[in-house]
């Protein structure tokens, strides 16, 4: 199967060996976890986990629209979260951006996350 990379400077720069996303010749689209950097400053949007989840979700629709999809077209997301005490607070932002039908998602409270972040979000979107 074709895989082709997916990268745009509307979003971070990958931070390791990974690309910003991967699209396979069946319409999926792999987005890579996506952290609450701005590409424009190269730092946190900012340090609430609203702020950051924004962000992050930003991160996403501008490496979608690198391959001509949107946040319509995500199917599932994974979120990764320093601290389940800002599960409500991430989930109302989230809310803002993803409409129903909503994606299937799981989310976890992880040990640590890249930078110090509060928040990543990975997606899978199909076309």
């Amino acid at each position: 199967m074709k895989r082709t990379a997916v990268n745009t400077q509307s979003a971070p720069a990958a931070i390791g060996p990974y690309s910003q996303a991967i699209a396979v010749e069946n319409g999926t689209v792999y987005v890579s976890g996506q952290i609450p950097v701005d590409p424009a400053t190269g730092e946190f949007a900012g340090d609430t986990i609203e702020e950051q989840t924004e962000q992050s979700i930003k991160n996403i629709m501008a490496i979608l629209a690198a391959n001509d999809m949107s946040i319509e077209d995500v199917v599932k997301t994974t979120v990764l979260l320093a601290d389940m005490d800002d599960f409500a607070a991430m989930n109302k932002v989230y809310a803002e951006y993803f409409t129903e039908p909503f994606p299937a998602r799981a989310a976890f409270e992880v040990a640590a996350l890249p930078k110090g972040a509060k928040v990543e979000i990975e997606a899978v979107a199909v076309r």
